[in-house]
């Protein structure tokens, strides 16, 4: 008999997830999990890995099991993250599942619901994020990317950088200006848009070391459909903000900290580096050991009672930032300890999607670059300066 992964106790959960993990995860997979350099594995490997999870009803675990979810609470979805990263398992990317998701539901139309959201799980639909503008990052209420109604369209002008993974996506959701004589908070909407609509360019931005993960998008005169509005027009501010709280909020930031901690500590103590690791840097290990033991406590407690809980924008701040701080702190020690052999580039006739062990060469540079696409970290999704201000406002009181 099939065990009901939403109701079985704790432990008998735990061991489902291992057992199905263990057996379903590719020494490839794993590979491309192991020498991804930033929050975002290898495409390939990551859709993989999701269609293999939807095809099993684990992509989206906390989604409500009437949309395709798991319908897990909160507990059954942070072992599930823990095993999946004690496993190296290809993290999937947040712009679909765990951000578009819950908004559609929130606030998209029965349409909506029943066209974009079984192709989100399934990975027919590859979303990217058209929010920030090259005059317009943390402060979004300046955008000036227009949509101006025309009969039963919008027509689309502006621009969008930093979008993450644009190149393989088909869709993007947008912040629009829709109104003129508004404050900027009251005459933005959210727009879906086709990424094939005649009009709309990608352009890839080649990274320091080498590779692409942000593009440039470029709207002329681009035709979009009324309905493709979510929710009300000019009211889109409200949506963005709740997005931006699954976005900052639902990374479990813990989880990945502690398996990078993990993994340097094991290199540390190997026969490689064992004689010149200093006592300043076991000590700066142990300090970031319990910095991630306190944030572990702190993103358990917020998944168990946020529901209801009017702080939980600040508090998803909160872990945005200590998360990302530590990510940084982490990515310095590592790439001390490999010292000058970190300063080398991952080849790039070398595939990182395929079923064999990597150079110890490749590691190092999977640490130098991880390094480099990390310091951005405390910039995307609001800068570290920006979380401190919502922390000080709506905590502190300030």
């Amino acid at each position: 008999m099939k065990i009901d992964l939403s109701t079985c106790d704790l432990n008998t959960f735990r061991a489902e997830i291992e057992s199905f993990v263990s057996s379903n995860l590719s020494s490839s997979l794993q590979q491309a999990s192991r020498l991804a350099t930033s929050i975002f594995c290898d495409f390939r490997a990551m859709m993989e890995w999701q269609k293999l999870l939807h095809s099993n009803g684990m992509a989206a675990p906390s989604w409500p099991s009437e949309f395709g979810g798991g319908g897990w609470d909160p507990e059954r979805i942070l072992i599930f993250r823990e095993v999946c990263a004690s496993f190296d398992a290809p993290q999937l990317t947040s712009m679909g599942i765990q951000m578009l998701g819950p908004i559609i539901m929130n606030y998209g139309t029965n349409a909506q619901k029943s066209e974009l959201l079984p192709k989100i799980l399934s990975g027919e639909d590859f979303w990217c994020q058209g929010y920030s503008e090259p005059s317009a990052g943390s402060d979004l209420g300046s955008l000036s990317t227009k949509a101006e109604r025309q009969g039963d369209f919008y027509v689309v002008n502006g621009s969008k950088i930093w979008t993450s993974l644009a190149q393989h996506s088909n869709k993007i959701f947008c912040l629009v200006r829709t109104a003129k004589e508004k404050s900027p908070k009251n005459s933005i909407s959210f727009l879906l848009i086709d990424l094939d609509t005649p009009g709309v360019e990608v352009r890839p931005i080649v990274s320091l070391d080498g590779t692409v993960e942000q593009c440039e998008v470029f709207f002329t005169d681009a035709k979009v459909p009324v309905q493709n509005i979510v929710g009300e027009e000019n009211d889109g501010w409200k949506v963005a903000l709740s997005l931006l709280e699954h976005e900052r909020g639902g990374a479990s930031y813990y989880v990945g900290l502690r398996r990078k901690l993990e993994l340097i500590k094991e290199y540390s103590e190997s026969s490689l580096v064992s004689n010149i690791v200093s006592e300043r840097c076991k000590d700066e290990l142990l300090d970031i050991e319990a910095d991630v033991l306190s944030l572990t406590y702190l993103e358990r407690g917020i998944a168990k009672s946020s529901e209801g809980d009017s702080r939980i924008g600040a508090l998803s701040s909160l872990t945005k930032l200590i998360g990302t701080e530590l990510g940084q702190k982490l990515d310095e020690i590592s790439l001390s300890l490999r010292g000058r052999e970190a300063f080398v580039v991952m080849e790039n006739e070398l595939d990182p999607y395929y079923i064999g062990e990597k150079s110890e060469r490749d590691k190092h540079a999977a640490a130098f670059n991880s390094y480099i696409n990390n310091r951005a970290s405390t910039i995307y999704g609001g800068t570290a300066q920006i979380q401190r201000n919502i922390i000080a406002k709506k905590i502190l009181m300030l």
